[in-house]
């Protein structure tokens, strides 16, 4: 048996009774008042793969089978009974179903709970929410892991770009899916059944089987279910308590804290949950995981908390602007999102958008996006660089952590600084750490110049800047941890930010024009505006640290609270 079966059939054994516990007397009892008894019959679907907003549907009587529909034949995932209940984190996020579930038996009774109902119960009843959250959270872990079930399937050219980015999105959203590639021999059998040319790649394949053909990441979005309508079609404006712009550690702390305080919360994130936390293959200085955490899982872990208590997310939806509005209105701030006809209003406003990438100054630079040139080392980027000699480039945490990360598979990994010192911006023990791990060099005083290849990267030429001397290196990826600059491009002047584009809060702020007409001083976390904050990387003066983010997103909800309180008195 090979190392990944046994881990493989190692996972299984160890989650079986978490991801398929039974319900007692108490839990159904608790249960039945917000639901309803349902008698099926054989052969009748209970919800079909694609379906969204579901509810959960609890077995009293008979059996039910969860299934994947593929291409004319059906995957057989689990078989519920008595007392079991069907579905996965689909049913606590109101994203697509990923599978299908019908009756086996010749009868069967269930008891629905309707999806808002279920969050109700997330939120309100923890002996009942506890044990089911944990069993839908391991459900979509097994499938992700299952390499017999597809679920979304991407078909695009080897090495193509926007396959990989339509990839790099699910994976990021923790949506199961698949990449093939179409010179496969899945690829052509593909392809043929459902008539796409290389014109029509990268397709999108649905849960129900149908193509999409060259999708957009809102079309990718829409069909996963991450893109919520955050109004009805009739709607022109929507009104929340607050509304976070930034789904980083920052803001995910933050969805939680304020959810769980009764807020009306909205959360808008551009590309998907973590920030670049969430690209992080192991922080390992994080509080309570002596071990270290993967990143992507600390996130994703953190939004689903979020959504338990009712915090409301869309994804991907850019914020465009922010209007700030005078006189005694409560929904002073107004927001502008992408692909959204409806105005957000909201009492108050987090800004937790973070930084973004640092580009490389390295002559073809562009073309490499995404198929060489990367700004996270996941697990993805991983299976690329078994074997091969890579390069990274920065001299911070990140690029510790990518160097570190990739060496356990890679022949060779290549630290590249401009510096002669890697201990000026690296934790000292992730310092150590990688001078002692043989298969990484440490480049000193060292730049990348330019990047070749033909269709993907194939070679990257160094410079020594000290000495001049240039030599080139064959590698297939690049992992850029240059550093970040913030993203604050959108919001109006009004809102003050220091000489690198970070937004200003607390006292330094004090002076601003809105604060002398106002009867208090900005909280900590406040900007230039009242009851506009900052917390996270995007803040000016904060630490750059994962658990930095953490704290202050929970600070800045204290803060908001406190800014509706006094507005309230004051009305």
């Amino acid at each position: 048996m090979t190392p990944d079966k046994q881990s493989d059939e190692q996972f299984y054994r160890d989650t079986e009774s978490i991801a398929f516990p039974k319900l007692d007397d108490h839990q159904l009892s608790l249960l039945e008042p917000l639901g309803k008894r349902r008698v099926l019959t054989q052969g009748e679907l209970v919800y079909k793969a694609g379906q969204r907003d579901l509810g959960l549907t609890i077995i009293l009587r008979g059996e039910i089978q969860a299934f994947e529909p593929r291409d004319g034949t059906e995957q057989v995932l689990a078989t519920a009974h008595e007392r079991d209940f069907v579905g996965d984190v689909a049913m606590l996020q109101g994203t697509s179903a990923v599978a299908s579930a019908r009756v086996t038996s010749p009868e069967a009774e269930i008891l629905y709970v309707p999806a808002g109902e279920l969050r109700r119960a997330f939120a309100e009843l923890p002996g009942v929410s506890g044990p089911i959250v944990n069993a839908l959270i391991m459900r979509r872990r097994r499938l992700r892991r299952d390499r017999e079930f597809a679920g979304l399937r991407v078909l695009a050219p080897r090495g193509a770009r926007e396959g990989h980015q339509l990839d790099d999105f699910l994976d990021k959203n923790h949506i199961p899916h698949r990449l093939i590639e179409f010179e496969s021999d899945q690829g052509q059998a593909l392809s043929k059944r459902l008539h796409l040319t290389t014109r029509d790649l990268p397709t999108l394949i649905t849960a129900a089987g149908a193509p999409l053909r060259r999708p957009s990441l809102r079309e990718v979005a829409q069909e996963a279910g991450l893109l919520r309508p955050l109004a009805l079609a009739s709607e022109s404006e929507i009104m929340s308590d607050l509304t976070i712009v930034g789904a980083g550690p920052a803001g995910l702390a933050a969805a939680v804290y304020a959810a769980s305080e009764g807020l009306r919360t909205v959360v808008l994130e551009s590309y998907a949950p973590g920030g670049q936390a969430g690209s992080s293959s192991l922080i390992e200085n994080f509080f309570g995981f002596p071990t270290g955490v993967n990143g992507g899982d600390l996130t994703w872990l953190a939004q689903l908390q979020a959504y338990r208590f009712g915090a409301k997310f869309s994804t991907p939806s850019q914020a465009l602007s922010l209007n700030y509005g005078n006189g005694a209105d409560e929904y002073r701030a107004c927001l502008q999102i992408e692909g959204c006809s409806a105005i957000l209003r909201a009492k108050s406003v987090l800004i937790a958008t973070g930084a973004d990438y640092r580009r490389l100054d390295a002559e073809g630079r562009e073309q490499f996006e995404g198929i060489g040139l990367y700004y996270a080392a996941t697990a993805l980027e991983g299976q690329i660089c078994r074997r091969e000699t890579v390069i990274v480039a920065g001299s911070g945490n990140s690029a510790g952590q990518a160097a570190m990360f990739l060496s356990d598979g890679a022949d060779k990994v290549l630290l590249v600084i401009r510096s002669d010192d890697l201990s000026k911006n690296m934790s000292s023990y992730l310092t150590r750490r990688v001078e002692a791990q043989e298969n990484i060099e440490i480049l000193f005083h060292t730049q990348i110049r330019k990047m070749l290849g033909s269709k993907r990267l194939e070679e990257v030429e160094l410079e020594n800047t000290k000495t001049g001397e240039r030599r080139v290196v064959r590698t297939p990826a690049v992992f850029s941890m240059i550093g970040a600059v913030p993203c604050t491009e959108w919001l109006p002047p009004e809102i003050e930010r220091d000489e690198k584009g970070f937004i200003k809060t607390g006292s330094v702020v004090a002076n601003a024009p809105a604060w002398k007409e106002s009867k208090r001083p900005p909280g900590p976390l406040e900007t230039s505006l009242p009851n506009i904050f900052a917390a996270g990387d995007v803040r000016s003066g904060s630490v750059k640290r994962c658990a930095a983010a953490v704290g202050e997103g929970g600070m800045a909800v204290a803060g908001v609270q406190a800014a509706l309180a006094a507005s309230a008195d004051r009305g």
